[in-house]
């Protein structure tokens, strides 16, 4: 996210000496991104964060194929995901491909056994249900219903929650996570046409510092394993830090929507891009106001894209039967459109309450063993005339 921060104490410039009270240096670290040609941080430890006391152990993660190749449309009931204590076990990978990974999660607990880095992946966690605080390396977010949260891939993090019942939708990227850059001037602010803007972002405003030696277990993904590290240093040991790679929320319900005198395509929702797939966020808004508007999309083909959306509340009036915590996947190769009715239902309506995530991705999806355990085998049908 192109906009600088700075927390806690930093030297007047880069790279020079700065003490602690007894005359001993901190220790600064670079944080980057894209080699030294992207957005980085620069920040300062108490001790040296290089100092790994022991690799216990390394187990995959990867996600298990059921279908690689598929042309087929798929609703999968998310809200069927068990409910699990510890947050990595509760992940379920559910859609897949080279560029990102979607992940459902129902994580009862918080995470206080070890800390959690992945090294694979920008993870863009959208909160549908939950409070809590997000704790990282590069300072505190508390979140709640509503909360997408951006954590850079690299960011040392933990998640205390508030409680029990929490629903998460992951979106796993290789490639890093931008706001669209049609929103941006040159210098990387948001322009007024924008649906979001600087003052929406919360950026990390507590800073934790522990100055500690001991164990401290941190479980770091690589290419689809988990390493448990024992580091021998506590790794929230930073005092202060600049720059512009760090975890931020945003809310979906500060979205604000764009709106026509017909049905707008799918890119005025867009929220966040990567180089690979888009994140749109559908929120309440005003229909179409031309006197013969038909609200209800158009029908489309997915020529060159896969569209995933995950419903999150209110009724999302292009669908039949669709509830909270459902996920719908609409192959490239396609066409797809409103379900039966909905075109009509939608003609003289003049508002929607409906919250919903999209991902379209530019490569194919693959389903998991995962998803085939939530899938309704049958939603590819539902489009024809008379089907309940």
């Amino acid at each position: 996210m192109p906009l600088y921060h700075q927390l806690g104490k930093i030297p007047p410039k880069r790279h020079t000496i700065f003490r602690k009270p007894n005359g001993d240096l901190y220790y600064e670290q670079l944080f980057g991104t894209i080699g030294f040609d992207g957005m980085s941080t620069n920040m300062y430890h108490e001790h040296r964060p290089t100092q790994v006391k022991e690799i216990k152990g390394q187990y995959s993660v990867a996600p298990k194929i059921a279908r690689a190749n598929n042309i087929q449309s798929y609703r999968l009931r998310g809200f069927q995901v068990k409910p699990e204590q510890d947050f990595l076990e509760s992940r379920k990978a559910v859609l897949t491909n080279s560029d990102c990974t979607i992940v459902l999660a129902a994580p009862q607990a918080s995470t206080s056994e070890y800390f959690y880095k992945n090294t694979d992946s920008d993870e863009l966690i959208f909160v549908h249900r939950g409070t809590g605080t997000l704790r990282t390396m590069l300072g505190n977010l508390t979140f709640k219903y509503g909360d997408y949260l951006l954590i850079p891939r690299g960011v040392i993090y933990k998640i205390d929650f508030d409680t029990e019942d929490n629903r998460l939708f992951i979106v796993e990227s290789r490639r890093p996570i931008y706001t669209p850059k049609r929103y941006r001037n040159w210098f990387g602010q948001l322009l007024e046409h924008s649906p979001f803007c600087e003052r929406d972002i919360r950026r990390p405003d507590h800073l934790e510092t522990h100055d500690e030696k001991g164990d401290f277990l941190i479980k770091v993904r690589k290419q689809d394993e988990i390493f448990d590290m024992v580091y021998a240093t506590h790794p929230f040991d930073v005092v202060g830090y600049d720059g512009y790679n760090y975890p931020y929320a945003f809310s979906i319900h500060d979205f604000e929507p764009i709106t026509g005198r017909i049905h707008q395509p799918p890119p005025v929702h867009q929220t966040f891009e990567t180089d690979a797939f888009v994140i749109c966020s559908f929120v309440p808004r005003l229909y179409d106001y031309h006197p013969d508007s038909i609200p209800a999309p158009y029908n489309h083909s997915n020529i060159d894209s896969d569209e995933v959306l995950y419903y999150v509340d209110g009724d999302f009036m292009s669908r039949n039967d669709i509830e909270a915590g459902h996920i719908s996947l609409h192959p490239a190769g396609i066409p797809h459109g409103p379900h039966p009715g909905a075109v009509e239902r939608s003609i003289g309506k003049t508002s929607t309450e409906e919250l919903a995530v999209m991902v379209d991705t530019f490569k194919p999806l693959m389903l998991t063993e995962e998803a085939m355990q939530i899938a309704d085998e049958s939603y590819y049908q539902s489009w024809l005339d008379g089907h309940k």
